[in-house]
């Protein structure tokens, strides 16, 4: 971040970039320049930084007040309508505290007390008197963003109150204190931004997005019915699949399922970073996924697809071209196709800035495959992350080039790393277990809650009778011993096609 926030300071102001003095208090335009951020390109805000660059910093007894104002005033629609939310970070530079604000382009027209900015390379000016510049600002906007299209006929009715209820947990276990977590459900669909106005046509109501995030599965169906990701496996038969999972529920469990596809069936070699034990796999795939799910034209009918071959796993999902052709960390220009989408992602976890995410999957990438993953975009976004060979002599990563020495002195190979990964997943799962059922239950039920749990960590949505069938008992016993772990258990859907699914707060205790 230190290096980013210099290379910021060495380019200096221009249409992404605004630097402030605020030592003491926000300045009086600190708004308009937010408010023209977000209605143009989005952009990058300094406080503590003179208009030439130079670092003076912001007061240290101020700091903590003017975070708090910020964050306060854009959840205020006198001061920013519509409301965001952002987080800004405080930075220390050459013993000298800032405040880094980085702020997305918006998917709406944003105004401050009753006026819209736009921005150039001057500077922010104000176009509210300029109808001809306004119509452009809304008609740039809904040509941009399919996620921002009003449905005026939906209801709260028609959005899930269990998954806007998962959100309010994850952002407050994320960040303490987040405005969303003392809001009804409601008022969180609004300060997302998934309600709005169109002041140009006077239609009012939620938006796609709201329908893909929170929407109940009929309702996403019956806007977009060729919506889905498909993903397969072909290794052995690659005339058809392996192995098919078929989604099309809302894009939070649909990110949940595609990890969980990810995790069954791609190696996840041992390595070390800094003298701790990451996750490769996890850390190319979050971002890769994410990306599949948020920075996609939903109103197209071409599915997503992520395919999983002997040597690669290819990622294809319909795209607005921003700027074609080959992406690379030195090219490659920051340009959320849905922001909206993108800020709750971002909110519970799922995402990261687009700009470090990208550059995660490269430096991750290779480590983890041996060449540069490969992003192509054209009317089809297309993704591919090369696979580590599945021979022995390739699973002993650490540092990139080191063995692994066990305890008794040897190299550690892929069998011991698979089965101390399970290990470490087991434990965890008898932790959550042993910490919701009752002391009297015996040793015996407890681990088949056990595997219960890690049967649906790898394949959520069994019916009772699947579980029954893999742990030899019957379903009363299944529904019995669930009903014990109804914390970590829940089912889904209906009679015929519903299933059991871990909770969200099962998936925090486990760590997956």
């Amino acid at each position: 971040m230190i290096e980013q926030i210099r290379q910021i300071l060495k380019e200096g102001e221009g249409i992404t970039i605004e630097f402030k003095t605020s030592r003491n208090e926000l300045n009086k335009n600190t708004f308009e320049s937010i408010c023209a951020f977000l209605n143009r390109k989005g952009g990058h805000l300094l406080l503590g930084v003179t208009d030439d660059g130079t670092v003076e910093g912001v007061d240290e007894t101020q700091v903590q007040q003017l975070v708090d104002r910020l964050v306060t005033s854009m959840n205020n629609p006198q001061k920013l309508s519509p409301t965001i939310y952002l987080i800004p970070e405080v930075i220390e530079l050459d013993g000298k505290k800032i405040i880094y604000l980085n702020i997305p382009e918006s998917s709406q027209v944003h105004s401050t007390a009753g006026k819209i900015f736009d921005r150039n390379s001057d500077g922010d000016f104000n176009i509210t008197g300029n109808h001809s510049l306004v119509e452009q600002l809304y008609l740039r906007k809904s040509n941009s963003f399919t996620e921002s299209g009003i449905y005026k006929f939906l209801s709260l009715e028609d959005f899930r109150p269990d998954l806007i209820a998962r959100v309010r947990k994850l952002v407050s276990v994320r960040t303490p204190g987040h405005p969303w977590e003392s809001m009804n459900n409601a008022e969180i669909l609004r300060s997302a931004k998934l309600y709005r106005k169109d002041f140009k046509t006077g239609e009012e109501g939620f938006i796609l997005a709201a329908v893909l995030l929170f929407g109940k599965d009929e309702v996403i169906q019956s806007i977009l019915p060729a919506y889905k990701t498909d993903a397969l496996v072909r290794i052995v038969n690659t005339d058809r699949y392996d192995d098919r999972l078929e989604v099309r529920t809302n894009l939070i469990e649909s990110y949940d399922l595609l990890m969980n596809f990810i995790r069954k069936h791609l190696p996840d070699p041992f390595f070390l970073e800094n003298d701790q034990r990451i996750s490769l796999r996890d850390k190319i795939f979050r971002e890769v996924i994410a990306n599949t799910l948020v920075h996609r034209e939903f109103l197209n009918s071409f599915p997503s697809r992520l395919v999983i071959e002997k040597s690669k796993v290819d990622i294809e999902n319909w795209n607005k071209p921003y700027i074609p052709g080959t992406i690379n960390p030195d090219n490659f220009y920051t340009h959320p196709k849905n922001p909206i989408i993108l800020e709750v992602f971002k909110q519970i976890g799922r995402a990261d800035e687009l700009g470090s995410g990208v550059r995660n999957v490269f430096k991750y990438g290779k480590l983890y495959g041996g060449t540069e993953p490969v992003f192509v975009e054209k009317d089809i976004f297309k993704t591919t992350v090369s696979l580590p060979s599945l021979t022995p002599s390739k699973g002993k990563l650490i540092n990139d080039t080191e063995n692994i020495p066990n305890d008794t002195g040897g190299v550690r190979n892929d069998t011991d790393a698979v089965k101390n990964d399970t290990d470490i997943i087991f434990t965890r799962i008898n932790d959550a277990v042993n910490d919701t059922v009752n002391d009297a239950v015996i040793l015996k039920i407890r681990l088949r809650m056990a595997k219960i749990i890690k049967i649906l960590t790898d394949s959520p949505g069994l019916k009772p009778s699947e579980l029954s069938e893999r742990l030899d008992v019957s379903e009363v016993t299944i529904k019995r011993d669930i009903q014990k772990i109804k914390k970590l258990v829940v089912y889904k859907g209906g009679q015929k096609d519903g299933g059991y699914y871990l909770t969200s707060g099962a998936i925090e205790k486990i760590g997956l």
